[in-house]
C-alpha cells in the first residue's frame, strides 16, 4: 500500500486558486465520504487551512490514486486538472512522511514554527476519523505525525520565540512587566496592527482595553471585541495616566502623542512606569519621551530587531528539528515496511502449509498402515523441510524491506512463488517462463 499526498500551498499557488481549492469545515465529513468513494482511495486524510490545502491518501496504485485526488480536486472547484496540476506538488511514500512530519512540526508554514498547524493536523484527522475515512496506515502515520510534532516542539522550543512585530510586542511587554495579568492598554488607533496586537495583549492576561481612534465608531467596534472602552480622540490624554501599556499605530503624518503630554502626566502615575510601542511609520510618539523617568518607549526598529534575533532563533532550532524528523522517519519507514511485507510472508507460509499437507496426504497414504509414531516422524519431517527452505526467504525479504528496492524484492517473490496476496488482482502466470508441475514442490 501507498501513502500519497497532493497539495497546493502559500509557495505553490496564489490565493485565488487556494480559496477555490480549500475545503469548508462544516462540510469536510461529505467531501471525504466524496473522495473515498472512489476505487482507488483506500483512506484519505484532508487538511485545510488559509495557507493550505493538502489531500493524504492510502492507495495500492500509485497512478490511479493520484488520477483520483486530481478529478476529486477539479470536480470540488471547478478548476481544469492540468491548472491543479501547474500549481499543485506530489508526494509519495517516504516523501509523503517526511512531508507531513514537517508540517506537523512547523517547519513548512509561511511562519517558521507556527503552533496552530499542529492543532489543524490534529483537528483533520480528528474529523477523517469521525466519517470512517481513514486506514491502519493512515491512523498510524497521523498520530505519529501529531507526535512529532509535539516533540519537536518540546526539544528545540522553535515556537517559543516571536516573529511577528504584533507578538514582539508582546514579548517586550513580558519582558517588562513579567507578569501581565490585570494590566491595561490603551490601543491608538483602529487598523489590523492594532488590534493583532491587542490581541495577543488580552490573550496574555491584560485586563483593560482602552481604544482611541480618530473614528469613534471605529475605535467603539475595536472596543467591543475586547470588552473595553472607547474614547474620543482628544481626550485620549486623559488616559494615559490609567495605561500601563501603550500601543500606538495611525496614519498620521506627524506626531500623535507628544512629549509636554507625556510628561505631563507621569506626576498622576505616582512613579507607576509606562511601556509605549509606536508601530507606526512615520512614528506616533514624540522619541524624546522614551528619557522621560519611567517610561520605556520602542518603535517599529526595535521591533523588528526583536523579530529578527527570534527569527535566527528558530531558524536555529529548525536544524535540530529537522534531524528529529528524519530520526521519526526512519523509525516509521521500519515499521510501515514491515505492513508491506506482511501479506507476501503470510501467503508464502500459507502455500508452503498447503503443499506439505498435500505432499504429507500422499505419502502417508503411500506408506499404509504405520505406527502413530512413524505418522509423527513423517510428519515432523515435512514441517521441517517446510519451515527451513522458507526460512531465508522470509529473513532475507524482512531484511530487504527496509530497503528502497523493498518492494521490488517483494513482487519478486510474489512472482517466483506464484502468491496470491489479498486486496490485490491476482496475476496471470500462463505465459510465465518455466512453466510446469509446481504440485510437487515449491
Amino acid at each position: 500500500m501507498l501513502i500519497i499526498v497532493v497539495g497546493v500551498n502559500h509557495r505553490t499557488a496564489p490565493v485565488e486558486v487556494r480559496e477555490r481549492l480549500s475545503f469548508p469545515e462544516h462540510s469536510l465529513g461529505n467531501f471525504l465520504d466524496r473522495l473515498n468513494n472512489y476505487p482507488a482511495i483506500e483512506g484519505c486524510v484532508i487538511i485545510s487551512t488559509c495557507n493550505r490545502t493538502e489531500i493524504y491518501a492510502a492507495t495500492r496504485k500509485l497512478d490511479e490514486g493520484l488520477n483520483a485526488i486530481w478529478d476529486f480536486l477539479s470536480q470540488k472547484s471547478g478548476v481544469d486538472i492540468s491548472e491543479i496540476k501547474n500549481y499543485s506538488y506530489t508526494h509519495t511514500l517516504y516523501d509523503t512522511i517526511r512531508h507531513l512530519f514537517r508540517v506537523a512540526a512547523g517547519l513548512d508554514s509561511m511562519i517558521l514554527g507556527e503552533t496552530q498547524i499542529l492543532g489543524q493536523v490534529r483537528q483533520a484527522y480528528q474529523m477523517a476519523c469521525q466519517h470512517g475515512s481513514t486506514n491502519r496506515v493512515l491512523n498510524t502515520l497521523f498520530q505519529q505525525a501529531i507526535t512529532v510534532g509535539k516533540r519537536v516542539r518540546s526539544e528545540t522550543g522553535i515556537d517559543q520565540n516571536a516573529v511577528s512585530i504584533s507578538y514582539a510586542a508582546v514579548e517586550l511587554a513580558k519582558q517588562k512587566f513579567k507578569d501581565l495579568s490585570g494590566r491595561s492598554v490603551l490601543v491608538i488607533g483602529a487598523g489590523k496592527m492594532s488590534e493583532l496586537t491587542a490581541r495577543h495583549l488580552v490573550a496574555n492576561g491584560v485586563s483593560g482595553v482602552i481604544v482611541s481612534n480618530r473614528s469613534y465608531q471605529r475605535a467603539l467596534k475595536l472596543a467591543v471585541q475586547f470588552n473595553g472602552r472607547a474614547v474620543k480622540f482628544d481626550q485620549l490624554y486623559h488616559y494615559l495616566a490609567e495605561a500601563d501599556i501603550v500601543i500606538s499605530c495611525t496614519a498620521a503624518s506627524h506626531y500623535v502623542v507628544r512629549l509636554k503630554d507625556v510628561a505631563g502626566v507621569i506626576a498622576a502615575r505616582q512613579g507607576r512606569p509606562i511601556m509605549m510601542i509606536d508601530i507606526a511609520v512615520p512614528r506616533d510618539i514624540d522619541p524624546a519621551a522614551g528619557k522621560l523617568p519611567g517610561v520605556t518607549l520602542y518603535d517599529i526598529d526595535d521591533l523588528q530587531q526583536v523579530v529578527d534575533q527570534n527569527l535566527a532563533q528558530r531558524k536555529k532550532a529548525a536544524v535540530v528539528a529537522e534531524s528529529i524528523i528524519e530520526e521519526e522517519l526512519e523509525q516509521f519507514m521500519q515499521w510501515l515496511s514491515m505492513q508491506f511485507v506482511v501479506p507476501t510472508i503470510a501467503a508464502l507460509k500459507q502455500r508452503g502449509e498447503e503443499i506439505k499437507k498435500k505432499e504429507l496426504h500422499r505419502a502417508l497414504n503411500r506408506l499404509g498402515d504405520i505406527s502413530e509414531h512413524d505418522r509423527k516422524v513423517v510428519s515432523s519431517l515435512a514441517n521441517s523441510i517446510v519451515n527451513q527452505l522458507l526460512h531465508v526467504p522470509v529473513t532475507q525479504l524482512k531484511a530487504y524491506a527496509l530497503t528502497p528496492e523493498g518492494h521490488l524484492y517483494m513482487k519478486v517473490l510474489q512472482n517466483l512463488f506464484q502468491l496470491s496476496i489479498p486486496g490485490e488482482e491476482p496475476k496471470s502466470f500462463e505465459n510465465a517462463p518455466g512453466q510446469g508441475n509446481v504440485a510437487t514442490g515449491l
